[in-house]
């Protein structure tokens, strides 16, 4: 199973779109900001199951604030970050997760790309696919073993170096 994971697109749904042809996910995950953007990806691919939940800047949001989904025998727990106050530190959220009984901890928020194994659990944030070189996530799981990859839409160059 392949899942692909975006965060903080803040309007900009072509960079989602070009990803989701290129690397054919099982399954989508858009971690907010914003939410528009999900139902959006979730029209023009509404053969590939995505999920969802607002960011601090969705005013009027349309789903839950935090989910909890089994996908591939695991459990992924998925919030945008923002009310675990993640840019002072990930305790809060790891806690809230673990708690939940997740294997996969997904936040977005920070616009950073980040992963870590903590508590044996995956923590991943994909960083902001809105901006920059249009970062995400790539989680895949076979046979209950999960292998995450951080990418990118624009790759870097020599002068980038």
């Amino acid at each position: 199973m392949k899942i692909l994971i975006l965060s903080d697109s803040h309007r900009n749904v072509d960079p989602m779109v070009e990803t989701v042809t290129l690397e054919k996910p099982d399954v989508i995950f858009h971690l907010g900001d914003l939410e528009s953007d999900a139902v959006e990806l979730n029209k023009r691919f509404s053969n590939i199951p995505l999920y969802s939940v607002p960011g601090n800047c969705d005013l009027l949001p349309f789903g839950v604030r935090k989910i909890l989904i089994t996908e591939g025998g695991k459990n992924i727990f998925a919030t945008h970050g923002h009310a675990y106050s993640v840019k002072a530190g990930l305790d809060g959220l790891i806690n809230t997760a673990a708690a939940a009984g997740a294997d996969v901890c997904l936040f977005g928020h920070t616009h950073v790309p980040y992963f870590a194994e903590t508590a044996g659990m995956l923590v991943i944030n994909p960083g902001a696919c809105g901006s920059g070189r249009h970062p995400y996530g790539v989680l895949t799981i076979e046979n209950g073993k999960m292998e995450y990859s951080q990418r990118q839409l624009v790759p870097e160059t020599e002068n980038d170096l």
